[in-house]
């Protein structure tokens, strides 16, 4: 009879209940004590559109993987438009448009004052912009919400587009109570550009990284490719001069582009004058991409600027060795004689002599393939990925004393 008595004992009266008790003590709530569950904080993602694309992409599996227990999760948007808007509309408790023209219009202030609005009628505790034009939009007016917990992004090492933006971006992060940078080549540049250490917080991109099967490959290395967008920055001119000067050695490799965009004219011109016709293919975008890279047998990264290449870790997960320029962040990602190859950029000699290295080595190139999917289980999936947004926004509401109870708007203790 004792096991009764004691569950009696301890179970919370029906007031009690009911109340919902918002106190906290030592870091736990006098409900976790009592056994009730914890209400959930209440957060908001916004996205610029639903648009195919990297940032989406991310932000849409945080809206998908963000603890329910824990977190209440709604969606804000600038358009509403794009294939992934039905996939936004089932996870998330609401999605609402914001639709902006561009920012110096009395239109946008009348959005930016919807926005706060919302953001206290669904008495928001927390609000993650994505990109510049959503920390310049929404954490101002999140700020003037009185949501307490305000996150902004940095996902790309270029310089901001105009002095404008780069005036407007630096004002935004004001409103920020951390500023999540996807590399740490990233978050260099912030601090650099005078953004406070203690604000700025690494977060790698996630990968759903069960997508990605390593495909047992035999033989030696014949197929090469990459998947980009075929612009400049991407340095694929580079690439395939590269592989021209492969098959002038008399190593006869497959050259394999997958991606779309202005460049392409130009680089099948260039591919021709090389003498590369029927040996470098240009497949043009696919949405398919584990089952491009399951046909590769070693991966190039020719970029001339990188932040977070994601096609990187997509190709480390499907157990490729990679060759790839050293930019950006992406010697945080790939470990140079261990995971891969680092060359510098704008060297179609260096990257032939490292292309050169593995297809003569084919038993060191596939060792490379099996740790480089290890490091990207340990590292970069997105269940960790959005563990650390979860730690960052319970830490940031801890440390501004947020208390949610049912029914109740969330309260910041500490000054705002």
């Amino acid at each position: 009879m004792e096991a009764p008595f004691h569950r009696e004992r301890h179970a919370p009266p029906p007031w009690f209940r009911k109340a919902g008790f918002p106190f906290r003590w030592a870091g736990t709530s006098l409900a976790d004590l009592v056994g009730m569950p914890p209400a959930r904080l209440p957060v908001a993602v916004f996205l610029t559109s639903f648009d195919p694309g990297g940032t989406e992409r991310q932000m849409i599996e945080l809206v998908r993987r963000l603890d329910r227990a824990r977190f209440e999760v709604h969606v804000a948007c600038f358009h509403r438009r794009g294939e992934w808007r039905a996939r936004a509309e089932e996870l998330a408790e609401s999605v609402m448009e914001f639709p902006i023209g561009g920012f110096a219009r009395a239109a946008t202030a009348r959005q930016a004052a919807r926005f706060a609005a919302w953001c206290r009628r669904l008495r928001l505790a927390a609000v993650q912009a994505c990109d510049l034009y959503t920390n310049i939009f929404a954490l101002p007016a999140a700020a003037a919400a009185g949501v307490p917990v305000r996150i902004g992004s940095r996902r790309g090492l270029n310089p901001d587009r105009t002095r404008w933006h780069r005036l407007a971006q630096q004002a935004s992060y004001r409103f920020a109570d951390r500023i999540v940078a996807n590399s740490e080549a990233v978050a260099r540049g912030m601090r650099e550009s005078k953004v406070a250490a203690r604000r700025v917080v690494v977060i790698p991109n996630g990968l759903d990284v069960a997508r990605f099967r390593p495909v047992g490959r035999a033989g030696g290395i014949r197929r090469i490719g990459t998947l980009a967008r075929l612009h400049p920055v991407k340095g694929l001119d580079t690439f395939l001069e590269a592989v021209a000067l492969l098959h002038r050695d008399h190593f006869e490799v497959e050259a394999q582009i997958v991606g779309d965009g202005p460049q392409r004219a130009g680089l099948e011109r260039q591919a021709a004058a090389l003498g590369l016709s029927g040996r470098a293919h240009f497949a043009g975008h696919r949405e398919d991409v584990e089952t491009v890279l399951a046909g590769f047998d070693l991966f190039v990264l020719p970029s001339r600027s990188e932040a977070f290449p994601n096609a990187v870790v997509e190709a480390m997960a499907s157990a490729l060795p990679v060759v790839a320029t050293e930019v950006g962040g992406v010697p945080e990602i790939v470990s140079h004689g261990l995971t891969g190859s680092l060359v510098p950029p704008g060297r179609p000699d260096l990257m032939a002599a490292a292309i050169r290295e593995l297809v003569l080595q084919p038993d060191r190139a596939r060792a490379m393939g099996r740790r480089a999917r290890a490091a990207v289980v340990q590292r970069y999936s997105f269940e960790r990925t959005v563990a650390s947004f979860e730690a960052l926004y319970l830490e940031v509401a801890a440390g501004k004393r947020v208390r949610v109870a049912a029914g109740a708007a969330p309260e910041a203790a500490a000054a705002r």
